[in-house]
């Protein structure tokens, strides 16, 4: 990934969640994560869509990884003795409202940026929870999301080195996207007992993952100076190409597209076959 481990580790200076105190809470952040992995099997539709073999092969195996993720959640909220609940308002929109029309919306708008949300989320728990079982779950999951966040990293920077012109339109859609975190981080102090050791720490954790955003987006190019440099026009001249370009693409979602089997003959990974006892980088799975 573009940022480290450590760049996305934050300092809760020994505070930790502990099951027995904090069952309710555990419950309600488990039922956020759980919508989020059921939203992320969505990823199905951008394997329709995919416009190379290489990504098809990645959201095929992401799928799959998606489902493995629900089972972890429902497994821990066992462990919790916690039922399954509708996930907050502000949840919801980030991960069904705000579902991309495009491929390079999707791999920067859901995979990179909010998968990296995610991630740091996950981080966080890892580094506090009191539960052996539930944070071996959770290490395992975590490596699938690093994937998935370096894949959206790795293909948003190829879509803006070949079309420049997404930049902004991209900027416009994080910054909703952060809007919407900022937003979700302020019904959690407002509603969560703010004097708990953990979530009395949660504007700052707040602040960090802002920053890590930022970070992530100067690196893959999305942004091209600090946001603290960017001036009001600019912010909301982001916005408006973002959700003007989405209102006059609607109709032409309607329309036929390329998909894989329009253009797979003219795929590297078709083309460039591997020498006769190369290994073959796309294998039947067994």
């Amino acid at each position: 990934m573009l940022l480290s481990r450590e760049e996305m580790s934050f300092d809760f200076r020994g505070a930790r969640l502990e099951p027995a105190r904090d069952q309710k809470l555990l419950g309600w952040m488990m039922n956020q994560f759980l919508y989020g992995e059921v939203t992320g099997i969505q990823c199905g539709h951008w394997l329709y869509r995919a416009p190379d073999l290489e990504a098809a092969r990645f959201f095929s195996r992401q799928a799959v990884e998606e489902f493995q993720h629900v089972d972890n959640f429902l497994r821990i909220l066992e462990l919790l003795h916690e039922a399954p609940a509708p996930a907050h308002g502000m949840v919801r929109f980030l991960t069904s409202g705000m579902m991309p029309a495009t491929f390079e919306e999707h791999v920067c708008l859901e995979m990179a940026l909010g998968e990296g949300f995610v991630l740091l989320a996950l981080y966080g728990v890892i580094d506090t929870l009191s539960h052996d079982e539930i944070r071996a779950i959770l290490l395992r999951a975590v490596k699938q999301e690093e994937r998935h966040v370096d894949f959206g990293e790795r293909r948003t920077m190829a879509a803006i080195r070949d079309r420049p012109a997404l930049r902004r339109r991209l900027l416009g859609l994080s910054l909703v996207s952060t809007w919407g975190v900022r937003r979700l981080g302020a019904f959690m102090r407002s509603r969560l007992p703010a004097e708990h050791p953990v979530l009395s720490l949660l504007p700052e954790f707040l602040g960090f993952t802002v920053a890590c955003a930022e970070k992530r987006l100067l690196r893959m190019g999305v942004l091209t100076k600090p946001l603290a440099e960017l001036s009001l026009l600019e912010k909301s001249a982001a916005v408006a190409e973002a959700y003007g370009a989405s209102l006059l693409s609607a109709p032409l979602r309607l329309l036929p597209r390329k998909r894989l089997t329009d253009t797979y003959l003219r795929d590297p990974h078709v083309l460039h076959r591997p020498e006769s006892g190369e290994e073959d980088p796309i294998r039947l799975v067994r």
